[in-house]
């Protein structure tokens, strides 16, 4: 269905029936889409209420900007006060997860639990990626794309996909070139989405200052291959946010709700029934 938002219509779909709501943000603005959460936490829509929607500028939702944070935030909190519920699970995955950490850091009545998946509480997952990416043994990266899909630079929805199709190899634990090309015809591009969201927003991301101020029970997630948003990252944001959680999947790369599914939904399942006891 579609929502308007705070002036934008929003692509949401909500999966499952229970009185606990799951609100979970996708990554990779301009390229990410809803596809990415529902395949995830819609898995839990047996036990839970699970909205899962295309972030303004990216799949089917509406183009109008600013494609900021502070808008990205603002719009989950105008989707939870749609929902009519009080507090909610905030989830997100790696770009996703920065939306998440700020909206529960935010908005900290609002959150009931928090889980994270393969994220950083800054930018210095840069300069690692790009690291990690000239290191692979996997594959030989095309330098110059490489330095237009993580700076923001992408001349068209064409170039944004040539660059997407460049990197999709180091994700995975396991390489599978057709898998690549699946996930090259089946993202939908929004280069300007993405242009602003890594030349605007990235240079400036640093959130770790509030992250102790983050009060809700909190998971984080990550694999231990992960190129774009390594370990190092979710220790960082475990050494901040008091009382969390780290798990690390020992056979994925950026995707363990995909390449260890069923340990990875486990997990949740296993953190979020912990939450609901606690009342």
């Amino acid at each position: 269905m579609f929502v308007d938002i705070n002036g934008n219509r929003l692509n949401v779909e909500v999966l499952g029936e229970g009185d606990d709501v799951i609100i979970a943000h996708h990554g990779a603005p301009g390229l990410g889409s809803l596809a990415e959460p529902r395949s995830s936490f819609g898995r839990l829509a047996d036990a839970y209420k699970v909205v899962v929607f295309d972030a303004r500028g990216s799949g089917q939702s509406g183009q109008n900007g600013p494609f900021t944070h502070e808008q990205w935030v603002a719009d989950v909190e105008g989707l939870r006060r749609w929902l009519g519920v009080e507090r909610v699970v905030i989830a997100g995955g790696s770009y996703g997860g920065f939306i998440a950490m700020e909206y529960a850091a935010r908005h900290p009545d609002r959150v009931s639990a928090v889980v994270l998946r393969d994220t950083s509480a800054d930018n210095a997952n840069q300069d690692l990626a790009i690291r990690n990416a000239a290191a692979s043994s996997r594959v030989t990266i095309d330098r110059a794309k490489l330095d237009r899909i993580m700076s923001g630079t992408v001349r068209d929805d064409d170039d944004l996909r040539d660059c997407w199709r460049e990197i999709l190899p180091l994700y995975d634990h396991d390489y599978d070139p057709g898998a690549v090309e699946q996930r090259v015809a089946a993202t939908p591009y929004h280069y300007a989405t993405h242009n602003y969201a890594f030349a605007v927003n990235q240079p400036n991301y640093d959130i770790k200052h509030l992250l102790p101020g983050i009060t809700a029970p909190t998971l984080i997630t990550v694999g231990r291959h992960d190129w774009i948003t390594p370990v190092e990252c979710s220790r960082t944001i475990a050494g901040l946010i008091p009382g969390s959680e780290l798990r690390i999947f020992e056979k994925s790369g950026h995707s363990p709700q995909v390449e260890e599914a069923e340990l990875w939904e486990a997990t949740v399942r296993g953190f979020l029934s912990e939450v609901r006891d606690r009342g």
